[in-house]
């Protein structure tokens, strides 16, 4: 995709979220994952959910429920990306904010994002009980993939020129990179459609070989058994698998929710939940309507939120906790290769959020007007990121028309 890349003119500029939050400030649109809890007070509990569990309360910060889960997060919450082992003292501070959501994955930074936050907690031997800790199954896509293509290669050239077929027919009808819908938030995240989609092509066929394998299930294991011994706890309240789904088709592995299970009754994660860059609106509901994903974290900003506002409906009303993701990053990013963010992008959300802030803080700013949203994910690379994204938590302004 073109870094100068304009909007969609297809794309619902105005949608019906637009339309609610635009000069009413903090409505809540009745019963579901969310709902601002920022004064200490809960809404009351639906069916199906658990009673709320709180960690960390520090007055100042705002709290919303994760869902069906019952957690009570903080509204802004710590991504994994700048925690290593040389840089996560100032999480502390964070903590003394209120902050109770650490987010990790073994991805991230070879492992030592996890070891970092393993550090952070063994400072303390009360902390862990203040936080919510979160970890993620890295190479589950990774590994199927390479089976789905070891099976792809022992086809014959016309078996294989009918997968491509299927596999391009479903991204012809999909219009999964619709400039808008996909924003590129760090370089190479575009080449992961193609395997996606031959993936996808070849599921119903040849799914059983992969999804049921025995392959699968371990790559899951032993990667929740990692992320256990390098953060050096003995649980994680969730456990996001697949890490970036590119498709719906990613959470129907069979195995997912087995392990999970397996898992669950020994003791070493609580809920499951999905991530999703490249496909925000399909993953959710099929998270939704699986039955047994508890959670979601996925691309949600001011620039594709129009596309993903219907999907947004439907999680809400069935009780998923949802996390947006790459908020700021719709607006500003510190990757080089993506520099500058096309400027119609930060023109849109200073057009939509008033005041003064930062263009990111903004972006941040714009999600947490959602009572649909459980919290928004933030980089906290420093103690200046911690106090200017985390003094965003229960601010409820009118937003203009976008």
């Amino acid at each position: 995709m073109d870094m100068n890349e304009t909007p969609n003119p297809s794309a619902p500029e105005t949608t019906r979220r637009d339309f609610l939050l635009a000069g009413t400030g903090a409505l809540a649109i009745g019963a579901g994952s969310a709902a601002f809890a920022g004064d200490g007070e809960e809404r009351g509990q639906t069916a199906g959910e658990a009673p709320a569990e709180w960690r960390n309360k520090q007055p100042g910060m705002a709290y919303r429920r994760l869902g069906r889960t019952g957690m009570m997060i903080s509204e802004v919450v710590c991504g994994g990306d700048p925690i290593t082992l040389k840089n996560y003292k100032h999480l502390e501070r964070a903590l003394e904010r209120g902050l109770n959501y650490l987010d990790m994955a073994p991805a991230y930074n070879g492992g030592d994002t996890e070891r970092a936050y393993g550090k952070l907690l063994a400072g303390s031997p009360s902390l862990r009980d203040k936080v919510f800790l979160t970890t993620k199954v890295s190479d589950f896509n990774r590994v199927r993939t390479r089976m789905y293509k070891e099976i792809f290669d022992g086809l014959s050239g016309s078996q294989q020129e009918e997968i491509h077929r299927k596999a391009r027919e479903i991204k012809k009808q999909r219009r999964l990179e619709t400039p808008g819908y996909f924003l590129m938030y760090f370089p190479g995240q575009q080449g992961a459609f193609e395997s996606a989609y031959l993936r996808a092509a070849m599921q119903p066929e040849y799914g059983e070989r992969v999804e049921g394998s025995r392959e699968v299930r371990r790559v899951i294991v032993e990667s929740i058994e990692g992320s256990l011994k390098r953060v050096g706890t003995d649980h994680f309240d969730l456990l996001m698998c697949p890490h970036g789904a590119d498709l719906a088709e990613d959470l129907a592995s069979p195995a997912i929710a087995e392990v999970f299970g397996d898992l669950k009754r020994q003791g070493k994660v609580r809920f499951l939940g999905v991530t999703s860059h490249n496909d925000p609106a399909g993953v959710l509901r099929a998270a939704a309507d699986a039955g047994h994903y508890d959670a979601a974290m996925v691309a949600y900003n001011v620039i594709n939120g129009g596309y993903v506002n219907g999907s947004l409906d439907h999680t809400f009303a069935r009780g998923l906790g949802v996390i947006a993701m790459k908020a700021a990053h719709a607006v500003a990013t510190h990757h080089k290769p993506l520099q500058p963010v096309p400027s119609w992008r930060v023109a849109k959300v200073e057009r939509v959020v008033p005041g003064d802030l930062k263009p990111p803080l903004k972006a941040y700013l714009w999600v947490l007007q959602d009572p649909r949203i459980s919290a928004v994910i933030s980089n906290l690379w420093d103690e200046t990121y911690v106090e200017e994204n985390l003094g965003l938590a229960g601010r409820r302004i009118d937003l203009g028309p976008a």
